[in-house]
């Protein structure tokens, strides 16, 4: 009852730290599901953008849901350099409209900027998970190209909402120290 599969076949604990990555990453794709749903469709271009990422964090949650020793991570799409990079273009491109930060900001502002914030943070709380499995020496490799994407994903999801705020002419809250 307390058991389940994982993608390579081991039946495991549903605790167990590899249905927990997956379990977040899986929870993250849903959030931009939700995000996606919500942005106007003359947002094309974003949409097809966060559309590619739902396409790869599929690919991710296979691979971490498969143990290391498992044949059959060999069939499953790897993580590529390319991918990392096509996240940092895209939040240069972003960041090239934006004023500069004076300062911390409030997540909040358009629901769809909430909606990239609230990503971000399951995003941060994914690559946690990933890292418990590439921390203890057993699972070097591939998790750490993970890691490395989906912290630069979280950088593309903080400039997303900010983006997004501009675009809707929503003002972004700056933190006070009260």
């Amino acid at each position: 009852m307390g058991k389940t599969s994982l993608f390579s076949g081991e039946r495991v604990e549903k605790s167990h730290p590899h249905v927990e990555a997956c379990g977040e990453v899986d929870e993250l794709n849903s959030y931009l599901g939700f995000l996606i749903s919500n942005l106007p469709a003359k947002e094309a271009e974003i949409i097809r953008e966060i559309q590619d990422i739902q396409s790869l964090l599929l690919h991710i949650g296979a691979r971490l849901s498969s143990t290391p020793s498992s044949p059959l991570l060999q069939s499953l799409r790897q993580m590529q350099d390319e991918d990392i990079r096509k996240l940092e273009r895209s939040i240069d491109r972003m960041d090239e409209t934006l004023p500069p930060l004076t300062g911390f900001i409030l997540p909040g502002g358009h629901p769809c900027a909430a909606m990239a914030h609230l990503s971000r943070a399951v995003c941060r709380r994914a690559e946690r998970r990933v890292a418990a499995l590439s921390g203890d020496g057993k699972e070097k490799g591939e998790p750490d190209t993970v890691l490395i994407y989906l912290n630069r994903l979280s950088d593309y999801l903080f400039m997303l909402a900010r983006y997004v705020n501009q675009i809707t002419g929503v003002t972004e809250t700056l933190w006070k120290r009260r």
